[in-house]
């Protein structure tokens, strides 16, 4: 191919400038048109202001938008941690004694209705109860039924949880389900929980990302997969996409500078291209020149603030033996657990942990317990940590998967080993702190833990409720994307589950 002219590279840039103009400028005057027109109306695209964080300013990155919070608080952060493949509600927290009766006998047909089953079980030619093998006891003040052999951590602190036993979705796989429960949608493409949280509400630490995600290695089913649209910002910009921390290597891939470059070297290098990028701007107005901006300037003040946060030295021996054994090993769930304390008390907004290997068709009897052992002590450490600094009262945090099981068997069915297919009917969660009534339950199912009977709680129910507690509403927080206000919570609609709330 022949090379451009000087002419020809001249007229090319200016037809892009020109199609970048009438392609951004003209969406950018009438969102700003509509958003004058319409008020006090909740955040939407137009509330960007894209040269908030210039190259080499110093200037703050993690601004809210303008308007937001929409009401006081209860939380400021949120950690969530996400069980992935779909905890057994029947085994851990929906006591159902009367199962004991019905050990092999198949679910009734009343009872199943023409729900959906996965191609998995849906070949089934019977469909056996499989009562849970594990003890149950009551604890707290609150007298909570949860499984004492498998969370005996847990069940310590469960005063401090507002449980909801009647959650539901509308995906049966793994996938879409998981894309439904962080983004409120089963299709790819939308925005992650964290990533609206990081969007509306920014930060209050500019040497960290707002949104910081952990995915460590369970000793169990370790090759379970994880999608990065569970904490990307889809539509949103792309700066706020979650930040994954390794548990290997360095926490951050190329962070540490090359051999032979200096700090001042970097902080060069990063001054010219930002001024090159601000030229870019300028000229073509596209909002992912200022992402790339940002991102740069977030990396250079992470070389510095990445190596304090793991840096362990200054935690108390009393402090690392609560959360366990793993506390000092990297990549481990307790180490990114006390990670993510250590996140919020330096102020950013939204922290995930997604732990994989809860998607137990068979032996799940010992799957189970392996995943409990992995988990338990960290999860009650992390809430007691929390409330020891004073951190609980303004950090809301979340547990839960994607769907639950079933209580029919899928394979082998014996007393002592019994596997349970995806249930998307019900199944459980749990929030603890900033706003949340501790000790309260909320919802009930029928005694095969099948169908729910009371208070039912879609997702995006609690979805936004944790909204809600962060100051937003749900119905007032959008983004203009393909022509439609898109919302995390979805165009249904939702509720704030305002029972389970202080």
């Amino acid at each position: 191919m022949a090379a451009f002219t000087n002419a020809e590279a001249h007229r090319f840039q200016t037809a892009m400038a020109r199609r970048a103009f009438l392609r951004t400028g003209s969406v950018s005057l009438g969102a700003a048109a509509l958003s004058l027109l319409e008020g006090s109306r909740g955040a939407s695209a137009a509330a960007i202001d894209p040269s908030t964080a210039s190259a080499g300013t110093g200037g703050r990155v993690h601004l809210p938008l303008p308007g937001l919070p929409h009401h006081t608080p209860k939380a400021k952060q949120v950690i969530y941690l996400h069980m992935n493949g779909g905890p057994s509600q029947i085994d851990l927290w929906d006591y159902k004694p009367v199962l004991q009766d019905y050990f092999d006998k198949d679910l009734p047909p009343s009872v199943r209705g023409d729900q959906r089953l996965s191609t998995m079980t849906s070949g089934q030619n019977r469909f056996p109860c499989a009562p849970s093998k594990f003890t149950f006891e009551q604890r707290g003040e609150c007298g909570r039924w949860i499984n004492t052999d498998l969370l005996p951590h847990t069940a310590g602190i469960v005063d401090e949880l507002a449980l909801v036993k009647t959650v539901h979705t509308n995906a049966i796989n793994h996938d879409p389900a998981c894309t439904f429960v962080m983004t409120g949608s089963e299709i790819p493409g939308k925005a992650s929980l964290g990533s609206w949280l990081a969007y509306g509400l920014g930060s209050e630490n500019d040497d960290l990302p707002a949104f910081v995600v952990f995915t460590p290695q369970p000793d169990i089913n370790p090759s379970q997969a994880l999608f990065t649209r569970m904490w990307s910002s889809g539509f949103l910009p792309t700066q706020y996409s979650g930040v994954a921390m390794r548990g290997t290597g360095d926490p951050v891939l190329y962070l540490p500078n090359p051999n032979g470059i200096s700090s001042a070297d970097r902080r060069r290098m990063l001054d010219g291209l930002g001024r090159l990028n601000e030229i870019g701007f300028q000229r073509f107005r596209d909002p992912e020149i200022t992402t790339r901006i940002a991102q740069y300037e977030m990396a250079f003040r992470m070389q510095t603030s990445v190596p304090d946060l793991v840096d362990l030295s200054s935690e108390s021996a009393e402090t690392l033996a609560l959360y366990g054994d793993d506390v000092n090993k990297p990549g481990s769930f307790t180490h990114s657990l006390i990670l993510a304390r250590r996140l919020v008390e330096r102020g950013v907004r939204a922290v995930q942990v997604l732990h994989r290997g809860w998607d137990q068709h068979g032996n799940l009897p010992n799957d189970l317990a392996a995943q409990c052992r992995d988990t338990d002590q960290a999860t009650a450490a992390l809430v007691t940590d929390l409330k020891r600094r004073g951190l609980l009262d303004d950090t809301l945090v979340v547990w839960g998967g994607e769907f639950g099981r079933t209580v029919y068997s899928q394979g082998t069915l014996t007393k002592e080993t019994y596997g349970r297919d995806h249930h998307p009917r019900n199944f459980c969660m749990w929030m603890a702190g900033g706003g949340v009534k501790g000790g309260a339950i909320l919802g009930e199912t029928d005694e095969f833990s099948y169908n729910v009977v009371a208070d039912p709680v879609h997702i995006n129910d609690f979805n936004a409720t944790i909204l809600h507690l962060m100051g937003i509403d749900h119905e007032r927080f959008t983004f203009k994307f393909q022509g439609l206000d898109q919302r995390l919570t979805g165009v249904e609609p939702q509720r704030v589950v305002s029972e389970i709330l202080a």
